[in-house]
């Protein structure tokens, strides 16, 4: 007998965590808060964009949706691996940091031709993130560039309030069962 019963979309709090991380990380890369952010951003990381990230990639494999499984799942991933990284300062290397956001560029990049279809907003997000994981890849190379670090932070908070207007939307827009939100 086939479950009758409606699955919750996770999508919404997997935008709303990686949402939040993502602005936290970015305001301090940006320079904002006077590295506050940065440390507060340690444990939001490994809980919100980490685990929360990998819950919901698994829940919307579950719905069927490989984009949105995809995508959580290796930003879960991301997040639990830039935490271990900067909790770990033996294994950071010069440069490390740099080739590792370049490898999630490319991934952000094939992503966004993936969600490119389904929204402005998708398409807006995809296009920034990409941005910004290029800025902040070249701003984390070698001997670091803090002018393309910052506005990969800049870039980054804007990519950040749009996942969240993504994941507003869709939460929004499915209790009141109607477009409030475009």
């Amino acid at each position: 007998m086939a479950n009758d019963r409606m699955v919750a979309n996770p999508a919404p709090l997997g935008l709303a965590a990686f949402g939040v991380t993502t602005f936290l990380l970015s305001s301090s890369n940006a320079g904002l808060w006077h590295s506050v952010a940065g440390s507060a951003v340690m444990g939001t990381a490994l809980f919100y964009g980490g685990l929360v990230g990998i819950l919901v990639g698994i829940m919307e494999f579950m719905r069927g949706d490989t984009i949105g499984a995809t995508f959580f799942g290796s930003f879960g991933a991301f997040w639990l691996s830039l935490w271990y990284w900067m909790s770990h300062p033996a294994i950071q290397a010069p440069g490390a940091l740099g080739v590792f956001i370049m490898c999630f560029a490319v991934s952000s990049f094939v992503f966004w031709m993936a969600v490119m279809k389904r929204s402005i907003h998708h398409n807006l997000f995809g296009f920034l993130l990409t941005l910004t994981l290029i800025f902040l890849s070249y701003g984390n190379w070698a001997g670091g560039h803090s002018g393309a670090l910052k506005t990969g932070g800049w870039l980054g908070m804007i990519t950040a309030i749009v996942a969240l207007y993504i994941g507003a939307k869709q939460l929004i827009n499915e209790e009141y069962g109607r477009d409030l939100l475009m």
